[in-house]
């Protein structure tokens, strides 16, 4: 019989390549004056990164790494020769409660192999949660990953017990998907997505309705695994944005693992390109450019040496230099080295005076970037008719020797 530390060693090491677990929107709960465990402070889920951004503060496995799929880029695939495990629900219960009790974790982030059929699987995920919140009255963070083809009810149910849910769509094109994963059906992850944001869209409309993922849902996309460039990567996340608000698109890149099948690429991707595509994803969620201002429609990838917001100013200088005293917060915020924030506090700086070079300073503004592409009360850039090129390589980073970068976001 495999020890449980056995088992959570295989399955806390076959969870790592799902990046779509941050906690971040999750609502507050208190056991103030109930009984249970698991109170979150009003700012959400603690949680801490690893270099590569990927979340930590939760206890993230599978509930097997056994799968009847035979995804070509999963290490959990049917053909894939690596050590299996599977959970039984109550040592996962078990695990998670003594983890948190050791203030290990905050919560609990939980997917799975497909086993036996969609409906079994999505089963054993639900119980992990009603038994957590029923019987040991947990009120920690729950992320479960849903199975598309699953029965609508048992979505339904996990959507009860869970703070977000997420269905993968893993690439960006049918023709991947076809491809690369033969059993599996974008048009099926598509309806999943639709189910929820159905469930989503209900509680909205009517907050006394049962509760439903109050965090929403996400998903994922895997970098480098296909042929896809980085403008369908960001086309297709636009349009689940879109469609089916989702909170978050997660960016994996992918890791090639031993005896990889030959239709996928022997090496991964750049990690800095991962790190271009949240940077975008940002732009798109929070600064309302759309991904065919960052990327034309005939395709191609994000630069490697510039952040995508530096990258669109260099493209439009049309806008620039931007008169701070005149432009719209909006455009402001497009200044590259001038974050939402700052846009905010710039407009309100002027409705009392004029804004000038010392202000942007005292916000600490990255004022590299800042100064070419902008005019105040007291500062005209003498740069403003440098060719882009030339501004390109004196604002591009620095070359670094890194194989792991955090999700950051770009100013």
């Amino acid at each position: 019989m495999t020890k449980l530390s056995d088992k959570l060693e295989i399955l806390a090491d076959a969870a790592k390549y799902d990046a779509s677990c941050a906690s971040s929107g999750a609502p507050k709960r208190s056991s103030d004056g109930k009984d249970g465990f698991g109170a979150t402070s009003g700012m959400g889920i603690c949680h801490s990164y690893t270099p590569d951004g990927r979340c930590v503060s939760l206890l993230k496995i599978l509930l097997t790494n056994f799968c009847i799929y035979d995804c070509q880029y999963c290490v959990n695939r049917r053909s894939s020769n690596v050590p299996r495990a599977r959970f039984a629900v109550a040592e996962v219960v078990k695990l998670t409660t003594d983890f948190y009790f050791r203030n290990y974790i905050d919560g609990l982030f939980l997917s799975s192999g497909i086993i036996q059929s969609a409906d079994y699987t999505m089963e054993q995920l639900v119980q992990v949660a009603r038994e957590l919140r029923e019987v040991h009255q947990f009120r920690g963070y729950i992320h479960l990953k849903t199975i598309p083809d699953a029965d609508p009810a048992l979505i339904a149910a996990a959507g009860k017990y869970a703070d977000r849910l997420s269905v993968n769509i893993e690439l960006p094109t049918q023709t991947s998907v076809e491809k690369l994963a033969p059993e599996k059906s974008v048009h099926t992850i598509k309806l999943a997505m639709g189910a929820i944001r159905g469930k989503l869209d209900e509680k909205e409309a009517e907050p006394r309705s049962p509760r439903f993922a109050p965090a929403g849902q996400s998903t994922q996309m895997i970098v480098g695994a296909d042929a896809s460039d980085d403008q369908t990567i960001l086309s297709t996340a636009e349009t689940l944005y879109t469609s089916y608000k989702l909170k978050r698109v997660y960016y994996s890149a992918f890791s090639p693992i031993p005896q990889s099948p030959k239709s996928v690429p022997l090496a991964p991707p750049p990690m800095l390109r991962e790190h271009r595509l949240y940077q975008a994803d940002f732009l798109l969620r929070s600064y309302g450019f759309q991904a065919g201002e960052l990327l034309p429609a005939s395709g191609g990838n994000l630069a490697l040496d510039i952040d995508p917001k530096l990258a669109w100013a260099l493209s439009h200088r049309e806008h620039f230099p931007m008169d701070l005293n005149l432009a719209d917060q909006s455009m402001i915020a497009r200044v590259p080295g001038i974050g939402l924030r700052n846009a905010k506090r710039i407009v309100e700086l002027r409705r009392t005076r004029r804004v000038r070079y010392a202000d942007l300073t005292r916000l600490r503004c990255s004022m590299k970037k800042v100064a070419p592409f902008i005019v105040v009360a007291d500062y005209h850039p003498a740069r403003d008719t440098t060719p882009s090129e030339a501004l390109r390589q004196s604002l591009a980073d620095a070359p670094q020797q890194m194989n792991l970068w955090p999700e950051l976001k770009a100013a």
